[in-house]
């Protein structure tokens, strides 16, 4: 069967206390590409981000968010996980998108490990470390939800 254009490019968002890493999809909805990490001084500063984020929705024709949610070891929802609630609430009340959640448990550690394979240095790492692990937040969005269509297809 062969690949199909889907009407959706998928935004995948690693939002942390003062950095949201940021990837894309490509057209197919198959892969996750990073773009960038935006930085902020506080983490209650969120006007130029949010700002930033429209850009990229508009640049990329964007029609959907998918923003790591980044419950405890346990599934509880700690401090962290509240606070990306509230920065989902703001994203769809600013982009008018749907916003999905997903777990991000370890994808911090998965995308350090990555660069520490690849031969970055640990201070380097952290020039990247949020981008990967927005790749890794919506590379497993884009992996399941694909299942889930190849599975009803075989149905």
């Amino acid at each position: 069967m062969a690949a199909e254009l889907t009407d959706e490019i998928f935004l995948g968002l690693d939002y942390g206390s003062k950095t949201v890493g940021v990837a894309v999809s490509d057209r197919l909805g198959l892969t996750a590409q990073g773009l960038e990490i935006i930085r902020r001084e506080r983490e209650s500063k969120l006007r130029r981000t949010c700002a930033r984020i429209e850009e990229i929705i508009d640049a990329y024709h964007v029609t959907r968010i998918v923003l790591g949610f980044p419950r405890n070891m346990d599934h509880s929802v700690g401090e962290r996980a509240k606070k990306t609630l509230e920065f989902k609430e703001m994203l769809e009340a600013r982009t008018d998108l749907p916003v999905d959640l997903w777990d991000e448990r370890l994808t911090t550690v998965a995308a350090d490990r990555t660069l520490e394979e690849a031969g970055i240095s640990r201070e380097h790492r952290k020039d990247h470390v949020d981008r990967i692990a927005a790749v890794l937040i919506l590379q497993g969005y884009l992996d399941r939800k694909n299942s889930a269509l190849t599975a009803q297809e075989q149905e």
